[in-house]
């Protein structure tokens, strides 16, 4: 089955850090040069159930036409930040090879030709990569716009990493790890979770517009052979992530996943 996709065309610098703490503030692009969107992602793993899942928050339209990609069994990408679609179905054929996440992101970075350093420089992009046990692993350039980071759980059998850019400050992050180690349910819940309290910290400095989330296993959607147990997305909406939580309840009303505890 072809890797499940949600996409993302942003104009966005948004930043990744490494794979085990925040990454300090960024430095902003040139002088006068600031990139019109920001973005705030996370993807985790469920160690219990085997599900691998992401969502997104953007103020931007549209945000799931292109920073998420997920595959069953195989692992989850964002790429986001002066973004680089390409970087995700590279990052699922490289999961499937076996590469780790962080050779993945060096190598898909290290062989990016960088076509348009004057205005869409690789140095400004954003790219985390989760494999189908847990292990993570991200990356800022170095011209993403401020505040950018990332943090990546830490608590005991948790498995994610929260990324973002132009971001109120690095407790965005923080929060967004805190309230994904602290939530119960299942995983739908808890990325929404993350999400919200990314958004409770100050969440993208220019606000909010569109939202995005995908959660896939093998076989565990609805009908046959579908390995998407989740995708939804709000393209356009004042409080996108109050809407995606609502959707995903109603996902949860349709037993299309367990009810919240």
């Amino acid at each position: 089955m072809r890797p499940t996709v949600l996409a993302l065309i942003v104009l966005a610098a948004a930043s990744v850090a490494g794979a085990q703490a925040a990454t300090p503030a960024r430095d902003a692009t040139a002088a006068g040069e600031l990139w019109p969107t920001g973005t705030f992602s996370i993807l985790a793993f469920d160690p219990e159930t085997g599900e691998i899942g992401a969502a997104v928050q953007s103020r931007v339209f549209s945000v799931g036409n292109g920073v998420l990609w997920a595959e069953a069994g195989v692992g989850a990408a964002a790429t986001q930040a002066v973004v680089d679609v390409s970087y995700g179905p590279q990052a699922i054929e490289l999961l499937r090879k076996g590469m780790s996440p962080e050779q993945i992101v060096k190598t898909i970075w290290e062989r990016d030709p960088d076509p348009r350093p004057d205005r869409w420089t690789k140095q400004g992009r954003q790219f985390a990569v989760i494999d189908a046990k847990g292990n993570v692993y991200a990356y800022t350039g170095p011209k993403a716009t401020e505040w950018a980071g990332h943090k990546s759980c830490s608590a005991p059998n948790t498995h994610c990493t929260a990324q973002g850019n132009i971001l109120a400050g690095s407790t965005v992050v923080d929060s967004m790890v805190a309230r994904f180690e602290r939530a119960k349910g299942h995983l739908a819940y808890r990325l929404v979770a993350a999400l919200e309290g990314g958004q409770s910290a100050g969440g993208d400095k220019r606000g909010q517009q569109s939202a995005a989330l995908v959660i896939v296993k093998k076989d565990a959607g609805v009908w046959l052979h579908n390995d998407t147990v989740l995708r939804l997305q709000v393209d356009d909406n004042p409080e996108p992530i109050k809407e995606l939580r609502r959707l995903v309840e109603k996902a949860a009303e349709q037993r299309q996943i367990p009810r919240a505890p």
